[in-house]
């Protein structure tokens, strides 16, 4: 059964950084091109940053050159690095496969605010 494990969200103020991580079970990981995605409030679910298995990733233009996606392989986990955070980053981040299966994790709240 394939399960997302986020962690690492909270409270931090603009301009300020967060490192996600997101394990993996399931026996997919090495096989799959996964995906960042997050929720804001009243809006619907986005890909943020998404990799390909041949270590290439795209991201939307709001958090280019702020975000960078990356994978531990042994560890089956996904990294979400966000630095220069703002206001409009506020949202409940998930990860998953690229495109996503049916199936979510709980997520990880990012609130950014001073």
């Amino acid at each position: 059964q394939v399960q997302f494990v986020e962690s690492g969200g909270g409270l931090v103020q603009p301009g300020g950084s967060l490192r996600l991580s997101c394990t993996v079970s399931g026996n997919i990981f090495r096989f799959s091109a996964m995906g960042w995605y997050r929720q804001a409030p009243g809006k619907q679910r986005e890909l943020v940053a998404a990799d390909t298995r041949h270590g290439i990733t795209n991201y939307i233009d709001s958090v280019k050159d702020r975000f960078t996606f990356s994978r531990d392989g042994a560890k089956n986990t996904a990294f979400l690095q966000m630095n220069t955070l703002q206001p409009e980053d506020t949202a409940v981040y998930y990860c998953n496969t690229h495109p996503p299966r049916s199936t979510w994790g709980q997520g990880t709240q990012v609130t950014v605010s001073s």
